[in-house]
């Protein structure tokens, strides 16, 4: 059996002295949808963090393997991991198709770089509508799509994507996770951060609840659906 495609265990992140992550272990297999979910301040935003090595962590983080504790953010963006941050985090003095050209600078395979900014357009249309337009003129749907379509444009092996659908309209919301099922199928893993619960354990295939640093739940995405708890805390049930 070949190992997962990205092995956390007991992370634990701390700021100032208090914990945020507290012994968190679970591993993405290749092609899946795993999810995290939980409320806010349960640590799902350190833990993508950590991976991406934007913050300091303890315990261990494994990515094909290979430790990645000590390996600088950009080193960790060109091995295949892609992050589309909270707040969507695209320069809004470049234009969408200048913050699309961003995500390549680590790659080396120029002749593909043009079939994948196709491949974006077609993913996102109206991208390519507004594909000369400063990235802060968007709207925020539009915005959250950039930071896809720039993840995208990394071709990582793995997308991280820390809370998709906040502040989208619903409509949006659907069309968003509609172009993450369909990237998945074609082959992209994804670790998905989302407090939007019930779209989340819909598109995943495991998920793991979150609480104050730790998890309480594990299992299948559908089993965690129907789970009574899970659905009194963050389905409305």
């Amino acid at each position: 059996m070949n190992p997962p495609l990205l092995q956390v265990h007991q992370l634990s992140v701390a700021y100032d002295g208090i914990a945020a992550v507290n012994g968190v272990s679970f591993d993405v297999a290749t092609g899946e949808i795993v999810t995290l979910i939980g409320a806010n301040g349960a640590g799902k935003t350190s833990i993508l963090r950590a991976i991406s090595g934007l913050i300091p962590f303890a315990g261990k983080i494994s990515f094909t393997g290979c430790d990645l504790s000590k390996i600088p953010p950009h080193t960790i963006t060109g091995m295949g991991i892609a992050h589309v941050p909270e707040g969507r985090g695209v320069f809004g003095n470049l234009t969408v198709e200048e913050n699309l050209r961003l995500a390549t600078w680590q790659r080396r395979d120029r002749t593909n770089i043009a079939a994948d900014m196709d491949r974006v357009f077609s993913t996102f249309p109206r991208l390519k509508e507004r594909r000369r337009q400063m990235a802060g003129t968007l709207s925020g749907g539009e915005q959250q799509m950039l930071a896809v379509g720039r993840a995208l444009m990394s071709r990582g092996r793995i997308m991280l994507l820390d809370e998709p659908s906040m502040g989208l309209s619903p409509l949006l919301v659907q069309e968003i996770f509609h172009v993450l099922a369909a990237l998945n199928r074609e082959g992209t893993t994804l670790l998905l951060v989302e407090q939007n619960a019930s779209m989340a354990l819909r598109l995943a295939h495991r998920a793991y609840v979150l609480e104050t640093g730790r998890i309480i739940l594990q299992g299948p995405a559908p089993e965690l659906l129907g789970n009574p708890r899970v659905q009194q805390a963050y389905l409305g049930g």
